[in-house]
């Protein structure tokens, strides 16, 4: 018995996180409940859409706090037994954000 499984078992609290025995144990419950099949017939369609953050500004908390809300969502409404999809970074103003960046690297001196 490790560690973690001992103190678990004690109710004490790690003194430290270790998110791989945490992780493992929660990715095998999703894997053998088939929370990852991505398609069950009988589950009613989910799903969230967001484009990627805007290149025009610089990341900030907000980007952090509005990815992980939608994570939250889209893990909770999976749990809950909807066939939930979540499409990260879909972009429909790409040249938009090449042109951002081109702009960025010629300033920068750098070429394509």
């Amino acid at each position: 018995m490790n560690e973690h499984n001992a103190q678990q078992n004690s109710g004490e609290l790690a003194k430290t996180f270790e998110p791989a025995g945490i992780e493992a144990k929660w990715y095998a419950h999703w894997e053998s409940n088939g929370l990852f099949r991505p398609e069950r017939p009988d589950a009613q369609p989910y799903t969230i859409v967001n484009p990627p953050p805007n290149v025009t500004g610089s990341l900030h908390i907000g980007h952090a706090l509005d990815n992980t809300l939608q994570d939250v969502v889209i893990r909770y409404e999976r749990l809950r037994g909807k066939d939930a999809l979540w499409v990260v970074g879909t972009d429909h103003a790409g040249i938009a954000t090449q042109m951002v960046v081109e702009r960025q690297m010629e300033a920068k001196g750098d070429k394509r």
